[in-house]
């Protein structure tokens, strides 16, 4: 069999095809800056870009900054310690010098297949280290935070229904025996 450089092409034309659109669908999204007032923004991919994932490489969650729930942000109160703030919303991730009564808590997840999560929380103190006021809503609550990472747990649904449906006042004891039974 003569190998002709037309006959090369026509065979080459796929891979060349599937490695051009692996490159198109491993460009990263380009996000604008979030701003505090707007809470926490998720871009999603589009059914095109989930059919060209599939040909490039592998891509792990990427988690950076601060992940600061609703419930973390129902808690913080004005009037509030810089000490007591630290341990509610953890260490701020950026505490600029300049602006010392000014505490960012910037937080991006960037999943593999190309959706990505970005938040701003910003917390301002007053002269005596108080809380005075600060920015941020609209945040997802940590169930949702962690069905996003994870997805959807089916596993977990099943064992708590089984556990529901379990016989009351039997418990397995040490050797195999139930509760309740003499030997």
């Amino acid at each position: 069999m003569r190998v002709t450089p037309l006959s090369l092409l026509q065979r080459s034309t796929p891979l060349l095809a599937a490695a051009l659109l692996a490159a198109c669908a491993s460009q990263p999204a380009t996000v604008a800056p979030v701003e505090a007032s707007q809470g926490a923004q998720t871009t999603t991919i589009t059914q095109v870009q989930k059919f060209l994932w599939f040909f490039s490489p592998y891509r792990p969650t990427i988690q950076q900054g601060n992940f600061v729930s609703q419930e973390m942000l129902a808690q913080l109160k004005p009037g509030m310690t810089k000490d007591q703030v630290r341990f509610l919303l953890g260490t701020a991730l950026m505490a600029d010098p300049f602006h010392a009564q000014r505490w960012d808590y910037p937080f991006r997840l960037a999943k593999g297949n190309g959706e990505l999560t970005t938040s701003t929380v910003v917390v301002y103190f007053d002269k005596d280290d108080k809380v005075e006021r600060f920015e941020g809503g609209n945040l997802p609550t940590e169930q949702e935070y962690i069905a996003r990472i994870a997805g959807p747990i089916k596993e977990f649904k099943k064992a708590e229904a089984a556990k529901d449906n379990a016989a009351p006042g039997k418990a397995p004891l040490p050797g195999g025996q139930e509760s309740g039974q003499k030997q």
